[in-house]
């Protein structure tokens, strides 16, 4: 384990150097790629061996920093988080390769290349750090490498704008979790975590819920939660598309580790608030981020804001495995837990694919307007069926990925009835009411996406001039297609191994034969049954039977070719086409009291007569809830202030004095009131 450790860090700190020496030049980009792709790969073995071994690995480095050294440790839970960031990392390494060979002579490839091994070298690094000073500086040099990758393209329009809410969203968090940690640490940060486990349990009632306050807030908005979401539909579509695959399927999802760790693992569970907070956040995200989504024309702000409802079903997870813990059912908590760590894999790996994809698309057509799209199914096929698993796998289709970990949620929630307090039993059926319509919508949202970029035809002369995208890319996308499906195929076996990583984490029980039964997962109570790999091997057996079938039947398989009916006109355009904004009108009237659309009409008269219409055009906008309700108020308060404060800038030395003066008298008279 310490070689693969070794392994891993060395392979970025060559992928970085190769970057920086090689510039622009393609040797130096396959450096970058080979350094990302080789240390991912190793942080993938890393955390597979920890977690397939149960083995825990501490690593102390007194000399690297100056009084308080590095410590590392891998448990079952970072030994998990590797295995995710393994994963996407490998996939979106090769996919880099390919993808940056169009900013040659546009944007800088030696940066790319040096910030894509620093982002996952520092989320490798992040889930193994062991005390908080050293979690504190990798999650600032995660994130500080996250928003300069997302500063790419800087000069596209809204690209600074993101990276600026980004920026202000990140720190306003990091802010919150360094008072969280002077909090636990009692004001050493250099406190190992197990010395914070032990310290807990005497911390008064009150601390305990200021601590998890803030680590709701500094870690939700990295995860993006509702409503500290809103630098994530923003810095997801203008970042490279593979800096976007691991903001969506990696970044996010160390506010994800990190709750779970504080919450469950240092803290060791809290007052039902606390999962019922989560768990409303969690359902609240997941609706509303699939609501906004289906409005989306732009194809990666709408798999943002998928990212949103997704973190949501996380957390519903989550939040039900907490409150089942307060009540001491442990069995049904690390259901709820299982649940919500194979949402987020999953969800790591079919939102992957889908940045990726869309990342080839916007490649191929350099449009990002699924109104400009159409056909790209003939010029793009391999692109097309990558795309189309992970749509099926977010959609929560057997037998993919998606409907295994969704299934596992619904069935900790309809445990509900066993918690002995009914006011608090009540809400879990309205969470599965809220998981279900998300689930719904989320479905509809993909045939959109699909159908509209994907089928008919081109809209556009880039969409009808299309073309697949290279061998990188194709590989890279085919890495999370093959998971997507193994993962959905295998929960039998997967689900063993995250009740491992989460044994003994808040007390829980070893579970790791708790829901399997052979190829079958199954609820704790005899409530649910089921088995995806069952599943797959009906829909294989129905496919082949269908052709053996039509043969035993004598059916005539001959081709024939015709055109289809073009309602009465003598061939189909583009302006005959369904588009996105009619496939989402119906929806978007029965949630309008939410999306409250602006709406203008112009309508120009021919200049002979007002009887004939010239031209009509139809705008409608949707400006998201909290980003007019509550953030525009919010700056517009701050920028009053900071105009007031700016007063006190007099110029004048002798009113500063002053200043130092007022201070010391209060801070003075403050010690003596207090002594």
């Amino acid at each position: 384990m310490e070689f693969l450790l070794q392994l891993m860090l060395g392979a970025y700190v060559v992928g970085a150097a190769g970057s920086l020496l090689g510039g622009d030049a393609r040797w130096g980009q396959g450096l970058a790629a080979l350094g990302a792709t080789l240390g991912a790969g190793a942080t993938l073995a890393l955390g597979a061996v920890a977690l397939l071994s149960s083995a825990t690995l501490t690593l102390t480095l007194p000399g690297v920093l100056p009084l308080v050294g590095v410590s590392l440790r891998v448990d079952g839970l970072s030994a998990f988080f590797l295995v995710v960031v393994g994963l996407v990392g490998m996939a979106a390494g090769i996919y880099g390769y390919g993808y940056a060979a169009a900013y040659v002579g546009r944007y800088s490839l030696r940066r790319l290349g040096l910030l894509l091994n620093l982002l996952l070298w520092s989320l490798s690094l992040l889930v193994l750090a062991d005390n908080a000073l050293i979690f504190l500086l990798v999650w600032e040099v995660m994130s500080l490498s996250a928003y300069l990758l997302v500063l790419t393209e800087s000069d596209q329009p809204g690209t600074v704008r993101a990276g600026n809410w980004y920026l202000s969203m990140t720190h306003a968090g990091f802010a919150a979790l360094l008072g969280m940690f002077l909090m636990l640490s009692g004001g050493d940060l250099s406190t190992s975590f197990q010395a914070m486990r032990e310290q807990t349990g005497g911390l008064s009632p009150l601390l305990r819920d200021i601590i998890f306050v803030l680590a709701l807030i500094g870690f939700g908005a990295k995860a993006g939660i509702v409503p500290l979401h809103i630098w994530l539909p923003m810095a997801h579509p203008v970042a490279p598309s593979h800096v976007s695959a691991l903001m969506s399927g990696l970044v996010i999802k160390t506010g994800v580790y990190g709750l779970v760790r504080v919450a469950l693992d240092l803290l060791g569970g809290g007052p039902v608030w606390w999962g019922g907070t989560i768990l409303a956040l969690g359902a609240i995200s997941a609706l509303l981020g699939v609501l906004y989504a289906l409005m989306e024309h732009d194809l990666k702000r709408l798999l943002a804001y998928h990212s949103v409802e997704n973190i949501g079903i996380i957390l519903i997870g989550v939040g039900a495995g907490l409150v089942f813990q307060r009540y001491g059912l442990m069995t049904l908590a690390a259901l709820g837990l299982i649940g919500g760590l194979y949402h987020t894999i999953n969800h790591a790996t079919f939102k992957g694919l889908l940045f990726l994809g869309a990342g080839s698309v916007l490649h191929a057509t350099h449009t990002r307007n699924m109104e400009d799209m159409g056909g790209l199914i003939k010029p793009m096929p391999w692109t097309a069926a990558f795309f189309l698993i992970g749509a099926a796998a977010i959609s929560a289709l057997p037998p993919l990925n998606g409907f295994a970990s969704e299934w596992l949620v619904f069935q900790s929630l309809l445990g509900s009835a066993q918690i002995p307090v009914p006011e608090i039993a009540v809400f879990m059926p309205v969470a599965v009411g809220m998981l279900a319509l998300t689930s719904g919508l989320a479905a509809a949202c993909f045939v959109k996406a699909f159908g509209i970029t994907f089928l008919a035809i081109p809209r556009s002369h880039e969409a009808a001039h299309a073309h697949e995208a290279p061998l990188s890319m194709r590989l890279g996308m085919g890495i999370l297609a093959v998971v997507c499906v193994a993962l959905g195929l295998a929960p039998a076996w997967v689900t063993p191994l995250l009740g491992r990583a989460l044994t003994g984490l808040g007390g829980l029980p070893d579970t790791q034969t708790a829901f399997t039964l052979g190829v079958f997962l199954h609820a704790p109570d005899g409530f649910g049954r089921m088995s995806p790999l069952l599943t797959g091997l009906g829909l294989l057996v129905l496919l082949v039977a269908i052709p053996l079938l039509m043969r035993l039947l004598r059916v005539n398989q001959r081709l024939r070719m015709g055109d289809s009916w073009g309602c009465g006109r003598i061939g189909q355009t583009p302006r005959m086409e369904y588009t996105a904004t009619a496939f989402a009108e119906p929806l978007r009237r029965v949630f309008a009291e939410l999306y409250r659309p602006s709406k203008e009409l112009t309508i120009d008269f021919h200049p002979e007569s007002r009887y004939f219409v010239q031209s009509i055009a139809y705008k409608s906008e949707i400006s998201p809830l909290f980003e007019r309700w509550f953030y525009e108020p919010l700056l517009a308060l701050i920028q009053r202030l900071a105009r007031l404060v700016r007063r006190l800038q007099a110029g004048s030395l002798h009113l500063y004095l002053a200043y130092v003066v007022v201070v010391l008298v209060i801070l003075l008279l403050s010690a003596r009131w207090y002594s």
